[in-house]
């Protein structure tokens, strides 16, 4: 679990490593920072799409050879982002890396709920997921400070030497973990039955509303809240940091009652953005609505990904890559429909537009609350969640 942890830390870092030293690579690559904007949209777009790809057509292999391959691959894409100086291929290497981040996101889950009891299985998923909640605590922040002393191709360097190390690590602690035996086609009915896509409409809606406010938070912060400078990097890693300590808990909510746990985490995430809108101009308040908010979101991450799992029966093997995909959608839609708002109105609309998306979030968690998994299911050791506890 330590392994798979730290494989997610190093994936998640190289994806959000980009935003901090986009200015270096625009610069170094001759490039417009708008232009070189694109290659964070170009990794989203990787990962939504070719993750569940690659997953379908790697449904049959043993899930260890998947996370070998996906690491070794991955490792090879971010060394040609190093060495490469044509924006093109840059660019391309990022999807490909996107793509085989999704491939080991949805590799991870099947592993890590292969060895332990089916009472624990949301447990291991926070543990996977607790790797990318604390990359984007930890792992960009740093990353990006690297990127300051040593130049952006350093930061790359890094994230390459580090994908090494997990590489080794699995190879070495990761056991083997058979396939379902069932073939993609056999899987795809269950993964994209109505209600496994009721609640991943559910998870793009919810990362929407997160990110049509988070996007703009830093405009929101200078001008409402009256922070700057280093400061709002402080607001930044209180957020992240309570994220980190939300998903590492979120489990045992998973575990209990996975589906009540959505309801009454959408009506967190409203409140909190409720809050930071109504309150946001005292400081103080404002790092309590954003730590409240974090909380929220990664106490209910895990939730929402055993949700998926759970309701997708013997398509879960399939359907685990795909809340990573609908996550990357909602994070586009909403900094989309942030923008829009910030765009003709004062900072304060993004996180109006945002707390608009999650009053509607909250009926929709509640309705998904009813949705029953299939009555026939696999054990976990076929990578496939028992049913929730009533």
């Amino acid at each position: 679990m330590a392994t798979l942890f730290l494989g997610m830390f190093v994936l998640g870092s190289a994806e959000l490593l980009v935003v901090g030293v986009l200015d270096l690579i625009a610069t170094d690559l001759q490039v417009s920072i708008a232009t070189a904007g694109t290659l964070v949209t170009a990794y989203a777009a990787g990962l939504a799409v070719g993750g569940p790809i690659l997953t379908a057509l790697t449904i049959k292999l043993n899930r260890r050879f998947v996370l070998v391959g996906a690491l070794l691959l991955f490792t090879l894409a971010n060394l040609l982002l190093v060495l490469i100086t044509d924006y093109g291929l840059f660019l391309a290497a990022r999807v490909v890396a996107g793509a085989l981040q999704g491939l080991f996101i949805g590799a991870a889950f099947t592993a890590g709920i292969a060895v332990v009891p089916p009472e624990r299985v949301g447990r291991a998923i926070s543990v996977v997921i607790s790797g990318v909640a604390v990359s984007a605590a930890l792992g960009s922040p740093l990353g990006t400070l690297v990127g300051q002393a040593l130049g952006w191709r350093g930061s790359f360097t890094a994230i390459v030497a580090l994908t090494v190390i997990a590489l080794i690590a699995t190879l070495a602690l990761v056991p083997a973990v058979p396939s379902t035996g069932r073939g993609a086609a056999g899987q795809a009915r269950h993964a994209f039955a109505p209600r496994v896509l009721a609640v991943l409409g559910l998870t793009l809606l919810l990362y929407a509303a997160l990110y049509a406010a988070l996007t703009y938070v830093v405009p929101f912060l200078q001008d409402v809240t009256g922070v700057s400078g280093a400061l709002i990097s402080v607001f930044l890693l209180a957020y992240g940091a309570a994220t980190a300590a939300g998903s590492f808990s979120g489990g045992r909510f998973a575990d209990t009652n996975a589906a009540r746990t959505l309801v009454v985490g959408t009506a967190g995430v409203a409140l909190s953005l409720l809050a930071l809108y109504l309150i946001g101009a005292t400081p103080a308040l404002a790092a309590l609505a954003l730590l409240a908010l974090g909380l929220f979101v990664g106490a209910m991450t895990p939730s929402l990904q055993y949700r998926v799992m759970s309701l997708a029966g013997p398509g879960g093997a399939l359907a685990q890559s795909l809340p990573a995909s609908a996550v990357n959608v909602g994070i586009a839609f909403g900094s989309a429909a942030g923008g829009m708002a910030i765009g003709s109105h004062t900072a304060s609309s993004a996180v109006l537009t945002g707390l608009i998306i999650a009053v509607i979030v909250f009926p929709v968690a509640l309705a998904t609350s009813f949705l029953k998994p299939p009555a026939i299911q696999s054990a976990p050791a076929t990578a496939e969640p028992a049913p929730e506890p009533a």
